[in-house]
């Protein structure tokens, strides 16, 4: 893998030139951001590129943060560590925002990604109605400890309006959902991103992640889609190590405390 490459692409594929996650959403451009905004309560709303320097930096972190404030679903600035200001964190927590943990940028050719079936007694189901997702509800809130009736809403909507755009699934053991993931696509853009893989601490280390990637990647060649992203967290990067994903950057989050 050409990392150069393949970095750039994504920058320009998923970052500068974003399209909407969904109908309802839209992308601003800016001579200094990219910003998706989603004005529902249960939307997803950030900057997801910025190129600034000393001398901008400042005025255009606080009128962003300041657009957050107003919008009711969640927010982030996704600041990704080859971007080539480097202080731009000093100015995103000057102006209120909190750091989460940091996130591995990985990504796989999908066609390079090998069958792996799920363990015995495992089925992988997709999810293609409300009562599937709140399967996928109940996995997460297990394997998480944390509420995602958020997520429910989110999913239910995108199945409604854009179902093209996304796979659900879950895993479940003799009808009992154990773990869930979910693709989302981008039209006009050769990549999926993989989001979710949730597993509840009984069926951990069973196998039941590395069959969710390979099934998706599986799906997503048959759309003909090229590149798999992830942002990993550290229980899943060696997982997706083996499987052939390679670290292209790394992000971290920032986001309004308590929001």
């Amino acid at each position: 893998m050409d990392h150069s490459a393949v970095l750039a692409a994504l920058d320009r594929d998923l970052r500068r030139d974003m399209p909407a996650l969904d109908d309802h959403a839209t992308v601003v451009q800016t001579p200094y951001v990219t910003r998706h905004v989603d004005p529902r309560d249960r939307g997803w709303s950030g900057v997801v590129w910025c190129q600034v320097d000393e001398h901008t930096a400042e005025s255009v972190v606080t009128e962003e943060v300041a657009l957050f404030k107003t919008l009711p679903g969640d927010c982030e600035w996704k600041h990704y560590h080859h971007d080539a200001f480097l202080a731009l964190p000093e100015y995103l927590v000057a102006a209120g925002l909190r750091p989460g943990e940091v996130e591995w940028v990985m990504v796989a050719e999908t066609a390079a990604i090998a069958p792996v079936p799920p363990p015995p007694g495992i089925t992988l189901t997709p999810v293609t109605d409300e009562a599937g997702i709140a399967k996928v509800v109940a996995v997460h809130e297990a394997a998480f400890h944390a509420p995602f009736t958020w997520l429910g809403d989110r999913l239910l909507d995108a199945l409604e309006t854009a179902p093209d755009r996304l796979d659900v699934l879950v895993a479940e053991a003799d009808g009992t959902p154990v773990s869930a993931a979910r693709s989302e696509y981008y039209p006009g853009r050769p990549w999926a991103s993989l989001w979710g893989g949730g597993t509840v601490p009984e069926w951990r280390s069973r196998g039941i992640y590395r069959a969710l990637v390979s099934h998706r990647a599986a799906l997503a060649l048959d759309r003909g889609v090229r590149w798999l992203h992830v942002d990993a967290m550290p229980p899943s990067r060696p997982i997706l190590t083996r499987m052939g994903f390679q670290k292209i950057t790394s992000t971290t989050p920032y986001t309004l405390p308590n929001a």
